[in-house]
């Protein structure tokens, strides 16, 4: 792994990753019943003839009946790929899949990737303009300067829905917000700064039109490209750069730097030195925006003059510029307003937007869900990527502007429906697993892989180890376990850790702690000794109990209840717990916890009250509010039966302990689930679905999750086993490597186990 960028990792893992379940990212889901001759019926011909009328009557009708609304065309020829340069149209697609991605992913925006295989300008705008029936906006990206700024320019003013080149407004935005917040921290007014850009393509010259849209003077801008400062009369200037030129005596960086308060960077790594940093004004405030390495590292800024303000294009150092912050949120407040274009208004709201949600107080819950612990200061004036509040806050700011400037076709009427619209969208589980991976990298933890000849384990503990999350131990045959490696074309495979039982000289004191456990339960020390060499559960579950590994992951070469029975002969649950198994279910926008599902056959009402506590605790930490339900065949005694006491004596249980978090039973699913049937039972505590589900048995609770998962489709992690003393594991046998890896890292970060 790259030591100097913490999120680096092998090319032979990314490629995996974009190869596996399906080759891409991306695939396209009907959104409505397709069953059925009807079904087909009405989705094409016959019935598709009704919104094709009502569309011809009046265009408006698109957004109601078709998919446009919601939209987004990711557009490139491939010119300029991220920092790899013109490498064609083609090569641009792996880049425009992963940016439909992050739109679904942050703003619930449809999204497809078109790469267009052009270099000239007027083919590529005449392509794009003839596609505005097709979306409801256009997102381009990677496009070469100058023919970005033309494209751009003439696409906006022929098509009639917002169109943003992200290269250069997203960065734009971003920055602007931080710089505003970081003038506030600094005691300064925009209107009094000088600032010195440093990079006079797309994205700095984008940044520089918005940082003087939100209050700095165009003559406290000096720009520089490689030849030094723009200024009037400059003979190698083209028309975008000479929009800001000033006059300046300066004629090099380092001159226009002293006495500067901003320096703002987007172009090579250290292009700024250390002694112009100390040229510059008190409190300086510096974007080193470069990509991978910025124009000055922070410790190299801070090291002559520790009074800086400093944000750069890293995740691994405070005050990250990532547009991500940026044009998921600004294309959902355009398309719900079905805005006609995205404007300088809608822009610096977005700004505003951003910085204001950096100030706010970061509410506790989100703190602990997302990993959003800091309060705004030095080390944080720019949200963190993950925050779910940007959604509603960017976004709606966004619909306000596109109002107010006269450029929304569908205005919004209540706002405070709308945000809660927009919140509904997201599922939090997905910004929480961020964060918990992001805890995992923090506390690296020794995970035992225990069936490391397995390639999906093997794999799965590369990506452990590779991503930073900690050291994993693989069990196995040696030679077989080297062999894997190096078919996996590891690059050290010799320096990985392998437990061999047959040669390892922790056996004796293995063989001894055993059979203090074991020697009362009918073993003698002969099977105790048996038992360690030969069963690989045993083997790494002793591992982890005498101290050599901090957490255990195993399941895929035999049963759950068998590895289960294997690792209990050496790990205990953890004082005063019930073990047991939660299945997770994530869905679109919603997530549903499910327990028990893998141990307890019958549980008690004191266990069924322990389950609830538990798993609503899990769930918390995933960034739910807790919603409990006890299922069951009856709702509130109708029918009436025999196994009912159980769990109302589990809620008679929680009533008596007053837990934080919303519970109520018996149900049934779809008084749990369903709003319309939960509104026959007013006096149920649920104030919405429930999203953790209490099983009466495991028999019920099982078949239920993986009914769920095989016929609903829906994404599952799990089962996660809560209440073993130790971190412990047990994937499916029909896991994959992902699926093992994110287990390993619950376990690593002390989600569950």
């Amino acid at each position: 792994m790259d030591e100097d960028n913490p999120t680096a990792f092998k090319a032979r893992e990314a490629l995996f990753y974009h190869e596996t379940i399906r080759p891409g990212k991306i695939e396209i889901i009907a959104s409505k019943p397709m069953a059925s001759q009807r079904d087909l019926s009405l989705a094409y011909s016959p019935g598709v003839a009704a919104p094709v009328e009502a569309i011809a009557e009046d265009p408006r009708n698109a957004a109601r009946y078709t998919a446009r609304s919601n939209l987004v065309a990711v557009i490139s020829n491939g010119t300029a790929i991220l920092g790899l340069g013109n490498l064609g149209a083609l090569a641009s697609k792996p880049v425009m899949e992963g940016k439909a991605v992050l739109f679904k992913r942050f703003a619930d925006v449809d999204s497809i990737d078109l790469e267009l295989d052009t270099e000239d300008p007027e083919k590529f705008i005449e392509a794009v303009a003839l596609m505005e029936p097709s979306f409801g906006g256009i997102n381009l990206e990677d496009i070469a300067a100058p023919e970005c700024f033309i494209i751009e320019q003439a696409l906006r003013e022929r098509m009639n829905i917002p169109v943003m080149h992200d290269d250069q407004h997203g960065t734009a935005i971003i920055a602007a917000a931080g710089l505003i917040n970081a003038c506030k921290l600094t005691g300064r007014n925009l209107r009094d700064v000088k600032m010195v850009v440093n990079g006079a393509g797309a994205s700095a010259l984008a940044c520089t039109a918005l940082i003087k849209s939100v209050g700095v003077p165009h003559d406290h801008v000096i720009v520089c490209d490689r030849s030094g400062p723009i200024y009037p009369g400059r003979a190698d200037v083209d028309q975008w750069k000479s929009a800001h030129a000033v006059d300046t005596p300066a004629r090099s960086l380092e001159e226009a730097l002293d006495g500067a308060d901003i320096f703002l960077g987007l172009s090579a790594a250290g292009a700024l030195k250390p002694e112009w940093v100390e040229k510059m004004a008190d409190r300086p405030i510096i974007f080193a925006m470069a990509n991978p390495v910025p124009e000055i590292m922070p410790e190299d800024a801070k090291r002559v003059r520790p009074d800086a303000i400093i944000a750069t294009g890293r995740s691994d150092y405070p005050n990250q510029v990532n547009n991500v912050l940026g044009f998921p949120f600004i294309f959902r407040g355009a398309l719900d307003v079905q805005a006609t274009a995205i404007n300088e208004e809608m822009k610096v709201a977005a700004a505003q937007a951003i910085a204001e949600l950096a100030r706010e107080r970061v509410p506790e819950e989100v703190a602990a869900a997302y990993g959003v612990t800091h309060q705004f200061g030095e080390e944080y004036i720019i949200p963190a990527p993950f925050d779910p509040r940007l959604m509603e806050v960017v976004s709606s700011a966004v619909a306000k502007a596109a109002m107010d400037s006269g450029v929304a076709q569908a205005p919004i009427e209540d706002f405070e429906a709308y945000r809660h619209q927009l919140k509904a969208r997201l599922n939090p589980t997905t910004g929480a697993l961020t964060n918990i991976y992001e805890q995992a990298k923090a506390n690296p933890k020794r995970m035992v892989f225990a069936e490391a000849e397995e390639d999906v384990a093997l794999r799965a503990a590369i990506q452990y180890r590779e991503f930073g999350y900690g050291e994993p131990i693989l069990v196995g045959r040696t030679e077989k376990v080297l062999e894997k490696l190096r078919e996996l074309a590891v690059d050290d495979p010799e320096d990985w850790i392998i437990e061999n039982s047959a040669v390892s000289d922790k056996v004796p004191a293995m063989v001894d702690y055993l059979y203090q456990r074991l020697q009362r339960r009918g073993y003698t020390e002969r099977d105790v000794g048996r038992m360690v060499n030969q069963e690989r559960n045993v083997f790494a579950a002793l591992l982890v109990a005498l101290g050599h590994g901090d957490g255990l992951i195993s399941g895929l070469t035999r049963t759950f209840a068998q590895t289960a029975r294997e690792i209990g002969r050496v790990l205990d649950e953890a004082p005063g717990a019930v073990p047991f198994g939660i299945h997770l279910l994530i869905g679109k926008n919603h997530s549903t916890f499910l327990a028990d599902t893998t141990i307890n056959e019958r549980p008690t009402a004191e266990q069924l009250a322990h389950i609830a506590k538990e798993t609503a605790a899990v769930a918390r930490r995933m960034g739910h509010e807790p919603r409990v339900a006890f299922l069951s065949y009856s709702t509130f005694g109708n029918p009436s039966g025999q196994w009912l006491d159980t769990i109302r004596d589990a809620v008679a249980i929680l009533d008596a302990e007053q837990p934080d978090f919303e519970y109520e039973g018996e149900m049934a699913p779809d008084a749990a689930l369903n709003p319309t049937v939960m509104k026959l039972y007013p006096f149920s505590r649920l104030s919405g679905p429930a999203n953790v589900l209490v099983m009466p048995g495991l028999q019920s609770a099982n078949l239920s999750a993986k009914l769920l998962r095989e016929l609903a489709g829906n994404a599952t992690i799990g089962p996660m086993l809560v209440g073993m003393e130790k971190p412990v594991q047990i994937a499916p046998m029909t896991a994959i490597a992902p699926d093992v890896l994110t287990l390993a890292v619950l376990a690593s970060a002390g989600v569950v186990g």
